[in-house]
């Protein structure tokens, strides 16, 4: 039997309360197999009623009974919390198949005395169908998980448990893309016959958020979940991009087919994003909200491409695909109640984004004439995320090579640069007058205050004030006409 010396923290006391009955589990197992650190421990204790784990663990810390019914502990330690678990087996409450089955349709059945392969059995890949005794460093390895790992592929525990729950063909996805893992042929043919439209949008998001933050280049996933039917079945907009072409000259990057499609650019676009959020450092929820923007910037395309005949030949154009972008954008989001994560609200954010990616490229190339007024406006547009545009921009415009992005490009360097010269900024941006400024002068709350406030609010982007006191003498002036 393989031995894995695989320690951790609390290891010892997990191992002086149940002796050779606990074991680590799943990922943990996974990636110190691997190589990789994890501090994420999942614990299973076989062997012992419910009750005796919750005595013997509240002697040593914070219990947390989240899942009575199916023997889950939270086990508060030193500030960190694992999850114990007894093993239990999954029993589908409707066949598999059933018209928009869900991730949740199980009674799970807990079981202090079923066999550890029976546990290992229910899980979704072999690579996951792992346990690690802690007390003697063996390996329990009874479907072959390692020899997975070592392959670098992810396959079906149980092929026919596999169609049980539907949210694994997008965790085949996820797996693939963060483990960089290639898919084995029998769960392509298995999630032919998954119906997915009865997962919670939640959890589809869980695992996408996961592709797009974990992966080292997200296109990997990206392109699983079109071979695995999940953008035909949850995400239509960003399907529909898969059948449409692009031009060939202007867009030389292709599919595994060889055809110039919209998703083959945006796919790329997504990892270039990604190489360059990780190069600026953004914090996690502005990484998801490029990420994301990146993944449905061209999304409009596909409504909105013409033949056109000029420079000599015919060209496929895409007028005013970035306005329609936004709006499937903002579509695609209510359908999967996309609003804040951690705090940043994507629902807003994102599709200005969109809406705006073409602008940074446009002051580029007037760059010579372009006033202060045009960046004043840009920035105003996206609420002062000015970093996230032109990183939005520069990874566009990168989307159309494999090679990832290891720095900015000449434009997103001018561009940045040009932004600190003028002194744009969230700061600069902020309206001057506001609403009591009005008050003070006799305006009544209401439409029209609202009128005069976005006229001085574009004035004020135009440079026609830039300080209060000027802003508030136009502000009479403007009252006063009105009167007349």
């Amino acid at each position: 039997m393989k031995k894995l010396e695989a320690d951790f923290k609390h290891r010892k006391l997990f191992v002086r309360l149940f002796g050779p009955d606990v074991y680590a589990v799943g990922g943990f197992v996974r990636d110190r197999l691997r190589g990789l650190p994890s501090e994420e421990v999942d614990i299973l204790v076989q062997g012992h009623p419910l009750e005796e784990i919750v005595e013997k663990l509240k002697q040593h810390g914070k219990v947390d009974l989240v899942g009575k019914s199916f023997g889950v502990i939270k086990f508060t330690v030193d500030g960190h919390t694992y999850d114990v678990a007894l093993p239990r087996r999954d029993e589908p409450i409707q066949p598999a198949g059933s018209p928009q089955r869900g991730h949740k349709d199980f009674i799970i059945q807990a079981d202090p005395y079923l066999p550890l392969e029976k546990d290992l059995e229910r899980r979704d890949f072999r690579c996951n169908s792992l346990a690690l005794r802690l007390s003697d460093w063996s390996l329990i390895d009874p479907f072959s998980g390692y020899e997975d790992i070592k392959n670098k592929i992810v396959r079906m525990t149980n092929p026919r448990a596999f169609p049980d729950d539907p949210l694994r063909v997008i965790r085949a996805a996820r797996f693939a893309s963060v483990l960089e893992f290639t898919i084995d042929t029998e769960i392509y043919l298995a999630a032919r016959e998954v119906d997915l439209t009865g997962l919670s949008v939640e959890r589809v998001n869980e695992e996408l958020f996961k592709i797009l933050l974990l992966s080292r280049r997200p296109s990997r996933g990206l392109q699983e979940m079109l071979k695995l039917n999940v953008l035909k079945q949850l995400f239509p907009e960003l399907y529909r991009c898969s059948l449409s072409i692009q031009d060939a000259i202007f867009h030389p990057e292709k599919d595994e087919q060889g055809h110039h499609t919209v998703w083959a650019h945006t796919i790329l676009t997504v990892d270039q994003a990604k190489a360059l959020a990780e190069i600026q450092g953004l914090e996690p929820p502005k990484k998801l909200a490029l990420l994301l923007a990146a993944l449905y910037h061209d999304v409009g395309k596909p409504n909105t491409a013409n033949w056109e005949y000029k420079k000599n030949r015919l060209v496929i154009t895409n007028n005013g695909h970035d306005l329609l972008s936004e709006k499937l954008a903002k579509k695609a989001f209510n359908r999967q109640k996309i609003f804040s994560w951690n705090g940043y609200n994507l629902r807003v954010m994102v599709p200005l984004l969109i809406r705006h990616h073409h602008r940074a490229s446009e002051i580029w190339q007037n760059r010579k004439v372009v006033t202060r007024k045009a960046f004043n406006r840009l920035a105003a547009g996206v609420k002062g995320e000015i970093e996230l545009l032109l990183l939005l921009d520069a990874a566009d415009r990168a989307g159309r090579k494999k090679k990832l992005a290891t720095g900015l490009d000449r434009q997103a360097l001018w561009l940045f640069k040009k932004f600190e010269e003028l002194k744009v900024n969230r700061e600069t941006i902020k309206p001057l007058i506001m609403g009591r400024d009005l008050i003070k002068l006799g305006v009544e709350p209401g439409p029209e205050m609202g009128k005069i406030l976005k006229k001085l609010y574009q004035w004020q982007l135009d440079n026609l004030f830039d300080n209060r006191a000027e802003g508030l003498k136009l502000a009479r002036k403007l009252i006063e006409e009105k009167k007349k």
